[in-house]
């Protein structure tokens, strides 16, 4: 068996080129939908996926505004900045890039955003919202993942998910997103992280792997289902190299796997995109 590859890069194509007939909408309305950053210090990683995302912005006729302070910028500095941008008309959502240097509180700078305006999907009132299965916006990447799934008819609910991971970014909203009553979710989910004794026991149960622990090759063939579906969302760099948290072997085990390149990621952001043109649309229809 080898396994089907779940295209991310092709849907996330999709999805953009729909948003822009929303953002062309939304112009003839006088509104053009507007995307902040802010990406404190000098972290590689963070720096070229902050570029990618106002590279997406201009390429769908979004504005976008890219704030960047030094490694050694204050808490007070950094909360600054969130304000302005909470208070810019011309931002209807933006993001604070994690990770922040050391020193600095990223939980309190996200507690200052305007949960109107997270584009990430992490604020805790927005994750509150998801429990309680109300409207709110949703974190980029597991509804990526979401997506993805449902786009290669892999059927979600009813089905045992294993989550490698229980991060803020992917592993304990995807869980609370997958196991709502709603008949595009309604899963039976487990949720485990590196220091599980016998890790293999759970995932070897699942019909979908999710694995979210930045921890490379954490996921061997041996412990995965013949025929389950493996999404590889957890990436880490080693010697400056991405390397994902899935066996390249488990390939010739899962039913479908999700790349390393071109599988979650170009997906998360464009649901990133999604729902800044959905706070714009939000905040016309408001208006």
């Amino acid at each position: 068996m080898t396994a089907i590859t779940l295209d991310g890069e092709r849907l996330a194509a999709d999805l953009t080129d729909g948003l822009a007939d929303r953002v062309a909408a939304l112009a003839e309305r006088g509104i053009t939908p507007g995307l902040g950053t802010i990406l404190v210090g000098d972290d590689g990683p963070s720096a070229t996926y902050v570029g990618m995302k106002h590279r997406d912005c201009d390429r769908i006729g979004m504005a976008s505004r890219d704030v960047r302070l030094p490694t050694d910028a204050t808490q007070r500095e950094v909360e600054a900045a969130i304000d302005e941008l909470n208070a810019d008309p011309a931002v209807d959502a933006f993001i604070v890039q994690y990770p922040f240097p050391d020193g600095l509180d990223y939980g309190a700078a996200l507690l200052r955003v305007d949960p109107a305006k997270d584009a990430d999907g992490l604020h805790p009132v927005n994750l509150g919202l998801l429990v309680m299965g109300e409207p709110a916006p949703l974190a980029c990447t597991p509804r990526g993942i979401l997506h993805l799934l449902h786009a290669y008819d892999i059927p979600v609910a009813g089905a045992e998910v294993c989550i490698v991971g229980r991060g803020l970014t992917i592993g304990r909203p995807l869980a609370n997103l997958l196991t709502l009553k709603r008949p595009e979710v309604n899963a039976a989910v487990t949720v485990v992280h590196t220091g599980v004794d016998d890790l293999a026991s759970h995932t070897r149960r699942a019909d979908i792997v999710v694995a979210a622990a930045g921890a490379p090759g954490l996921i061997t063939a041996d412990m995965v289902k013949p025929g389950a579906a493996v999404i590889a969302a957890g990436v880490s760099f080693v010697d400056g190299k991405a390397v994902s948290d899935v066996d390249d072997a488990v390939a010739e085990v899962a039913g479908w796997l999700s790349p390393r390149i071109g599988g979650v990621g170009p997906l998360t952001r464009a649901f990133l995109m999604v729902n800044t043109v959905e706070a714009a649309e939000r905040a016309a229809d408001a208006a």
